[in-house]
């Protein structure tokens, strides 16, 4: 029996019309076409960049374990970083207490983004050795002095992830290529790829 269009009713049809058919297969017509589109849009989508590996995490980092906070405390100038632009920057690391425990004020600038920032805030030395806990500098990353030489005129630091490192030295250092050597042989020890630090 033939099924029509309710009487009446002429938005309705019912099914097994030829009319009904050809209006249901444009519907799910449009709604493939619909969904084709989003997803398109959705894989065009920008996606987050993934972090970039600087350091081998097999590889265990490690701390300075004789350190005096009071000799490492003073004036600093950047002379290598995984951030362009900052080479030959300045860091001020005036010591402090907090809590009775030694700290320093930071000041100068950051050198473990993108790009050079402002460096502000504390970092507490939680240990064991020279490891420090920034309240929001240096990304908030833990702080590993992975060594410092005798006289505290240069140092290596990095963090655990690996998203940072840099080299630090005193104003009456800079253009050492001896102890900067030594701090990169530190660095690569660590695991730090040296080809990912900024020429400059």
């Amino acid at each position: 029996m033939r099924m029509n269009a309710v009487p009446g009713a002429p938005g309705i049809v019912r099914p097994g019309t030829a009319r009904g058919a050809a209006r249901m297969a444009a519907r799910m017509a449009a709604l493939a076409l619909c969904g084709a589109v989003a997803l398109g849009l959705a894989g065009c989508a920008k996606k987050p960049a993934a972090p970039e590996v600087r350091r081998d995490p097999a590889v265990r980092i490690s701390s300075a374990v004789i350190f005096e906070p009071a000799r490492f405390a003073g004036d600093w100038r950047v002379v290598a970083s995984h951030t362009p632009g900052c080479t030959g920057a300045q860091q001020q690391w005036q010591q402090a207490q907090q809590r009775g425990t030694p700290a320093y004020v930071l000041s100068g600038t950051d050198c473990t983004g993108a790009r050079p920032a402002r460096l502000s805030g504390a970092a507490v030395v939680t240990g064991p050795g020279a490891r420090f806990t920034p309240d929001t500098g240096f990304g908030r990353d833990p702080i590993y002095v992975m060594w410092v030489d005798q006289d505290y005129r240069i140092a290596a630091l990095g963090t655990p992830s690996g998203g940072w490192a840099m080299i630090l030295a005193r104003d009456s250092v800079m253009g050492r290529s001896d102890l900067t050597a030594a701090a990169r042989e530190v660095l690569a020890f660590n695991g730090y790829d040296l080809s990912k630090l900024a020429a400059k």
